[in-house]
């Protein structure tokens, strides 16, 4: 039988976790609002990294910059440049074609996309853009981050000579970061 004693010690405990529990819910409201701030990213901020000739890459929002739960970006794709066939194992992708138009390879599929179009990718589809006559401009995001520090890895900055990674090395660093190459 629970003496008063015993119910008063209980009646201190809920109290204490109750008190708890606002002054966690307070501080994550705090970390909220002083947290990452919003912010506008101007044209031409970001990362910028050359993965070649004609392939330019701009990473605008990633963890380092305060998002937590995506990255994202641009790529631009000059007439014979392109993403070679991939798939990612951690990340979903959206690509949107901001500008320019190429060809999409989604799967064993090969369209031909233009400004407008969204091309959307599960983790796990294989994917690709080829380029032809036309530049392509892409805005991309990953949800969740990780693709970015793939870029980083695999790319150099900008006035520095192209990495010149094999395919096994695009592989090895691919595999680091959840991103495997489709055999040719």
């Amino acid at each position: 039988m629970k003496t008063s004693f015993d119910i008063r010690v209980w009646r201190l405990v809920l109290i204490s976790v109750c008190i708890a529990a606002y002054v966690a819910s307070i501080g994550e409201a705090r970390q909220a609002k002083d947290g990452p701030a919003a912010r506008i990213v101007r044209r031409g901020e970001g990362t910028v990294l050359s993965r070649g000739p004609g392939n330019t890459i701009i990473i605008t929002v990633e963890p380092t910059r305060g998002a937590t739960g995506m990255a994202m970006g641009t790529q631009t794709l000059e007439p014979g440049a392109g993403i070679p066939v991939h798939r990612h194992e951690r990340e979903d992708e959206v690509l949107f074609v901001h500008d320019g138009r190429g060809t999409a390879v989604v799967g064993d599929e090969r369209t031909a996309v233009a400004r407008g179009d969204t091309i959307f990718i599960p983790r796990g589809a294989w994917h690709g853009i080829e380029t032809n006559a036309d530049r392509v401009d892409i805005l991309w995001t990953v949800s969740p981050p990780g693709l970015e520090a793939f870029f980083r890895e695999t790319s150099a900055l900008p006035g520095e000579p192209p990495k010149g990674l094999t395919p096994a090395q695009m592989q090895e660093i691919g595999r680091k970061h959840g991103v495997t190459f489709r055999p040719r």
